[in-house]
């Protein structure tokens, strides 16, 4: 059997995971393949922490271009959308077998329980999967932030980015057919260099706690396995390089 070389992971799902590309809202077919994910990394005895975004079901900040929907207003809105995403995910990894507890930072307390550390870690330790939702809690943070930190308050090893990217290129490989994949990166190269893997928050907050960051391709069958058993994928993101 494949062994995991992670004990406990923070696997951030990107709210376009909840949807088939170009498509809106929650389809049932990209659910279940984040729940066989899910499943995947339980079987290989991984603990895991999930936190999702929301831009399958609203981005706030279009909203403040368009129509003049306050800053602060969107993001609470966004933080709402993950609530919703999460609901979804957790009953759908109940549904299949997997103990889930959903925790929230925006005080959504007759829908799912709030985060606390100590509470999350024990959840973990006992084999449960916890979804971190409604971002920080606080407008002007990203959900990428709050993977950072419910990384290091669950004091998890990885901090896997799961987006629609093979890693981290050089320049948007969308717009440049000659943009270079980084399989390796420094936590210092990112921030100096100002690569596009996390905000500058979330980058810190990892560098600071020493937890790794790999950027991956979720859209690939079987990538997040491979991640989590070691083998090369992505771009890791670390002090050690």
């Amino acid at each position: 059997m494949n062994q995991s070389k992670y004990k406990r992971v923070l696997l951030k799902l990107s709210g376009e995971g909840f949807c088939e590309a170009g498509s809106w809202g929650i389809e049932s077919e990209p659910l279940k393949r984040t729940v066989e994910t899910v499943i995947e990394l339980v079987n290989l005895g991984v603990e895991v922490a999930l936190v999702n975004g929301a831009g399958n079901l609203m981005r706030g900040s279009e909203l403040t271009e368009s129509v003049g929907v306050q800053r602060t207003t969107g993001d609470h809105m966004g933080m709402l959308a993950t609530v919703m995403n999460s609901l979804a995910l957790g009953d759908a990894l109940n549904a299949a077998g997997i103990e889930t507890r959903v925790m929230a930072a925006a005080g959504v307390t007759s829908l799912c329980e709030t985060f606390k550390a100590n509470v999350a870690q024990r959840y973990l330790s006992q084999g449960k999967v916890i979804i971190c939702t409604g971002g920080t809690g606080n407008p002007f943070f990203t959900t990428d932030t709050c993977a950072a930190l419910r990384g290091a308050e669950t004091k998890a090893e990885l901090v896997i980015k799961a987006t629609k990217v093979d890693g981290v290129y050089d320049s948007d490989p969308a717009k440049n057919p000659n943009a270079k994949l980084y399989s390796k990166l420094s936590f210092a190269t990112v921030l100096q260099e100002d690569l596009k893997v996390m905000d500058h928050a979330a980058i810190s907050l990892c560098r600071d706690n020493n937890i790794d960051i790999i950027v991956c391709n979720m859209m690939l069958p079987g990538v997040v396995t491979k991640v989590v058993l070691g083998e090369t994928v992505g771009t890791l993101v670390s002090n050690q390089i």
